[in-house]
């Protein structure tokens, strides 16, 4: 291959290195083992993956000859395979080489087994949609790979990104525990009440600080983007269904929460069951819903939701055309919490998480009543900025990562 055939790669490598930011890092950042030989990091768009991979190569490749960074959506690979890149990155003193939107190479599972087997030398870290299924039929990446999830920002992500403050991160039982003490340790240094009501608004996706004005119609466009290329391209689908699926989106994103009438739903986006939780599924992988079902009547994996919300509550805004305050700390709730736990909807109450904690989600005089003489029962409060008992702020429910 000849150096001019790759130029223009490194020349955008290079420009992009030295245009990212250092003065905010991911909290997953730390826990990923980089030592390892083939690294997947799968999040919705937006969420920060590329931003995560070109920080990692700038704090550590003082020499960027030893690593090369690529969007497997460059037209380059139009006319050029991954295999002949990674032949001349390593034939050149290349070591490590970071793939970002893996999901636009076509059986890239079994291209990426390839490359690690034949080239033992070389480290890969990958990126790719949050809807990316890890198939064994299909190069059995399993037993190669660590594989992680990049949420979007937690609260307290972004209050650091906000304004460069950093505080810790809490277990959940840490919270249920000790809440009131860690409450008023941020509470006495920060107004944390009017960073929550930001955060709802406009906080989940990093991009926030760059299109404040537009964050709403970016998000669209990124909607738009994660079912019109990315599902296609991962679930082979037809455009019918694509747009069926946009429809879908539409449809609940007016009406969340709820628990939809199956035939209702379906005679409106004029399909059966089978292709509507097919499509349910589908948009739950690409982080766009929130699926509660109740362990108690053991469903099958794609049996019909107790509930659905949106996946987070910068889509409530983005896409819905009113807002319940109601549904939006439900949705704060289960989207902070659901990076770590499992959530399914109880018979009395709002979540059981873990299935051994019991919330009821409300304002700050929300009353015990529906769970009350249960065990492990608690209220997350809005409106409250220290809490006591097993009445909780809902807001310190975003310092779980």
């Amino acid at each position: 291959m000849a150096n001019f055939e790759i130029s223009d790669l490194i020349t955008s490598f290079q420009h992009r290195i030295r245009a990212v930011p250092l003065t905010f890092t991911r909290s997953l950042a730390t826990e990923i083992d980089w030592e390892d030989r083939l690294i997947g990091i799968r999040g919705a768009r937006g969420c920060g993956k590329t931003t995560l991979l070109l920080q990692r190569i700038r704090r550590t490749f003082p020499d960027t000859r030893k690593c090369l960074y690529v969007s497997l959506d460059n037209l380059w690979f139009t006319n050029h395979s991954l295999e002949e890149l990674a032949e001349y990155h390593v034939a050149h003193g290349g070591t490590h080489l970071f793939l970002d939107e893996i999901h636009h190479l076509p059986d890239w599972q079994t291209v990426l087994k390839n490359l690690y087997d034949d080239f033992p030398e070389l480290h890969i870290v990958y990126t790719g949609s949050s809807m990316l299924k890890i198939d064994a039929a299909r190069g059995d990446l399993s037993r190669r790979q660590l594989l992680y999830t990049l949420p979007g920002l937690s609260l307290r992500e972004y209050i650091e990104l906000e304004n460069g403050i950093g505080l810790p991160a809490f277990s959940l039982e840490e919270v249920l525990s000790d809440h009131v003490r860690l409450a008023e340790q941020i509470a006495s240094r920060l107004p944390v009440s009017g960073y929550f009501d930001k955060y709802l608004r406009q906080g989940y996706y990093p991009f926030f600080r760059e299109v404040r004005r537009g964050y709403y119609q970016r998000l669209q466009q990124t909607v738009n983007q994660v079912l019109e290329s990315d599902y296609p391209a991962l679930d082979a689908i037809s455009v019918p269904t694509m747009r069926k699926t946009k429809k879908m989106l539409q449809v609940l994103a007016e009406n969340v929460p709820q628990t939809p009438n199956l035939n209702v739903l379906c005679a409106e986006l004029e399909t059966d069951r089978n292709q509507a939780l097919k499509m349910l599924d589908a948009l739950a992988r690409a982080d766009l819903l929130g699926i509660l079902t109740n362990p108690l009547k053991n469903l099958k994996h794609l049996g019909w939701p107790e509930k659905i919300l949106m996946h987070n509550t910068n889509l409530m805004f983005a896409l819905g055309t009113t807002v319940q305050e109601g549904t939006l700390r439900e949705t704060f709730f289960w989207n902070q919490l659901q990076v770590a736990h499992q959530l399914n909807a109880p018979p009395k109450g709002d979540f059981l998480v873990n299935r051994k904690y019991l919330f009821e989600i409300g304002g700050r005089r929300k009353s015990f009543q529906q769970i009350q003489d249960l065990p492990n029962s608690h209220v997350a409060a809005d409106n409250l900025e220290v809490g006591h008992g097993n009445r909780i702020p809902l807001w310190i429910f975003g310092f779980l990562y």
